[in-house]
């Protein structure tokens, strides 16, 4: 269960608690779901019962009380604790964390995206970070126009299925590739495919750093010390991080392929084995195994790699969370014009990956035949990537194959 799953069931509450009478209140559109702050519970929380406190003209933590009540038993659920002034706190049940894998490998580059922004008209001007704030808010369903002249160069990982014209906004003509009319998909510009093109002028900043370090520069400033520092391979580098757990997980796959094994649901809880012990050096390396740059066994590390000894094993948990967090992360983004929301993200998803790649081997070591556990690994890479690659492409930055 996503946090945006679990948006909808509280919504789902407050609707059956109004229709029995049970509360007196407006439903929202929104129901704010995030971790728990320090003195809650459980994997996530909302602050849904203070919303409503007011309108029902109750008590807040007597509101959560009588939304806990229709929230227990709910499927992927395991407990509701109302905490504080009336938090309501969820702890969710291991299979609703695994089902994360398996929502972002049927919805592919499109996981995350959706309609929050549907009836708002988003007008932007040109430049990276307009580009991204473009592409974050058509992700999520809303209307992205220019003003007349502007270049056009966000994208979209696939077209609406409701394709019809629109009239321009706000007197403005619809945006025009190459002299010809953008195409619109349910009133929303059509995605250009050549959304990592170079511009037609050349930026100081981009001739100075190539166009991928000069755009995460102008949507995360403050990320590196100096723009330069954008350039270098090591672990202080941010989208050093993000760009190199991405082509971690390509190299995995293409390994696990030569080694005759695919990806595979996620396993019932309790069937994950013990995390493996980190590499040691001189550890075995499957046969035909890819090998990182700078380590033998092929691991993030090494010079020029991204070290993670001694890491915790509850990198699974932690990766897991990041990739479900996604969908209100993108959300977020796009309602608060703050591309570098997603920038942020992705590097603490691609951190939460090196920590659950040093705990729990992907690829089997030696003669050990690929297991069930190998494959649950390996979906979870799998989905990392996807998700790496999905937000590095909304930021209008490329995912590289190999790194």
């Amino acid at each position: 269960m996503t946090p945006a799953e679990l948006s909808r069931t509280v919504l789902r509450a407050v609707r059956r608690a109004v229709d029995e009478d049970g509360l007196r209140a407006p439903v929202p559109e929104l129901a704010a779901v995030e971790r728990p702050r320090p003195g809650g519970r459980g994997d996530y929380a909302t602050n849904i019962a203070l919303k409503l406190a007011g309108p029902a003209r109750r008590p807040a933590r007597e509101v959560a009380e009588i939304l806990r009540a229709r929230l227990v038993g709910e499927e992927a659920i395991v407990a509701v604790e109302v905490t504080g002034p009336g938090f309501l706190n969820f702890t969710l049940a291991r299979d609703a964390h695994d089902s994360v894998v398996r929502t972002v490998l049927a919805q592919g580059p499109a996981y995350g995206h959706g309609s929050a922004l549907d009836t708002h008209v988003v007008q932007v001007g040109s430049g990276p970070l307009a580009d991204a704030v473009a592409r974050l808010a058509h992700a999520m369903g809303a209307s992205v126009v220019r003003p007349e002249g502007e270049a056009q160069v966000y994208v979209h990982p696939g077209p609406r299925p409701d394709v019809h014209p629109s009239a321009p906004f706000g007197g403005h003509p619809a945006p025009r590739f190459g002299g010809h009319p953008a195409p619109r998909f349910g009133g929303r510009p059509a995605p250009r495919p050549d959304a990592h093109a170079q511009p037609a002028h050349t930026d100081p900043l981009v001739a100075r750093l190539g166009r991928d370090a000069a755009v995460w520069h102008l949507i995360w400033p403050t990320a590196t010390a100096t723009p330069e520092d954008l350039l270098v391979q090591r672990e202080t580098n941010p989208l050093f991080r993000v760009r190199y757990a991405h082509a971690r997980t390509r190299a995995l796959l293409r390994s696990a392929s030569r080694l005759g094994f695919t990806p595979a649901e996620p396993l019932a809880p309790g069937a994950e084995v013990a995390p493996a012990e980190p590499f040691a050096p001189g550890a075995e390396v499957a046969p035909g195994a890819e090998v990182a740059p700078g380590r033998e066994d092929g691991r993030p590390g090494g010079e020029g790699g991204v070290s993670r000894a001694g890491a915790s094993g509850a990198g699974r948990g932690e990766l897991l969370r990041a990739l479900g967090d996604y969908p209100a992360v993108l959300e977020a983004a796009a309602r608060h014009r703050a591309p570098d929301r997603l920038a942020r993200h992705l590097d603490t998803t691609a951190e939460a990956f090196f920590r659950f790649h040093d705990t729990h081997p992907v690829l089997p070591l030696g003669d050990e035949k690929p297991s069930v556990a190998h494959r649950s690994r390996l979906a979870l890479a799998e989905a990392t990537g996807t998700v790496l690659a999905g937000g590095l492409s909304l930021l209008g930055i490329t995912a590289p194959e190999h790194l």
